[in-house]
């Protein structure tokens, strides 16, 4: 999966083992309890939600954690109440990272963060200082269908037509962005098409990229993955590509 894997080569491999699956759901069912409470539990009113259930779904989200998840949004359920909270720092070579959390204690995420970012060469930034250069993207990620020789010229046009911004192919691997609202129709065009959707929904792609070499690359892979196992942390994003 080479051709795959360089477009992950510093974000952090995608979730392999039960452990990081496991992580996958957890991160799904906070979105969704989320989603649920500030735009209630229906999904043919409540756009977000739709989203992330179709999103959840896509990365085999179990059926029954999805309805828990709204139940414990529209208080169905009891639990305690999960935020979104987004943080920006500096990694190493003046690299930038964003980093998505979920959590219900704000105190604990921010301390965890920033003792992660200290002992893996990175600092916490101030609001804006980072987010800029940024922007958000649908993005979709597959593998061809079998016997297929490459990107189709019939598929090229139909991801356009669904919204398609850049369409990249390696190896029989396809990376695809998009609008933020419309990489559901990407990934629907890929699935009617046969393709294998591996993962599906919204990023933040840096608009200014931070080339590092070698010896920086390595602290950065080992900053996102120290980010990455921590259990309130849901996505991380950095700028940094090697030089």
């Amino acid at each position: 999966m080479s051709g795959h894997s360089k477009w992950h080569n510093i974000k952090g491999k995608k979730m392999a083992t039960d452990a990081k699956r496991g992580k996958t759901y957890t991160k799904y069912a906070r979105l969704i309890e989320i989603a649920a409470r500030e735009g209630g539990g229906d999904l043919s009113s409540n756009v977000r939600l739709r989203t992330l259930v179709d999103s959840a779904k896509s990365e085999s989200v179990p059926n029954v954690n999805i309805d828990r998840a709204i139940k414990k949004g529209t208080g169905e359920l009891k639990g305690d109440a999960m935020e979104e909270v987004t943080y920006e720092a500096y990694g190493p070579s003046g690299s930038a990272f964003i980093v998505e959390c979920l959590t219900d204690n704000k105190n604990r995420t921010l301390s965890n963060v920033k003792e992660i970012l200290s002992k893996n060469a990175g600092r916490f930034a101030s609001n804006g200082s980072v987010l800029w250069m940024f922007e958000r993207k649908g993005v979709v990620l597959g593998k061809l269908a079998e016997g297929t020789s490459g990107l189709s010229e019939e598929l090229e046009l139909l991801l356009i037509d669904a919204g398609a911004d850049d369409i990249q192919e390696s190896e029989g691997h396809i990376r695809v962005l998009s609008d933020s609202t419309k990489w559901s129709l990407v990934r629907d065009v890929l699935t009617a098409k046969g393709a294998a959707v591996e993962s599906a929904g919204l990023e933040y792609i840096a608009k200014q990229t931070a080339p590092v070499d070698a010896d920086a690359l390595t602290k950065v892979e080992a900053l996102v993955e120290a980010l990455e196992e921590d259990d309130d942390v849901s996505e991380v994003h950095t700028n940094a590509v090697q030089h």
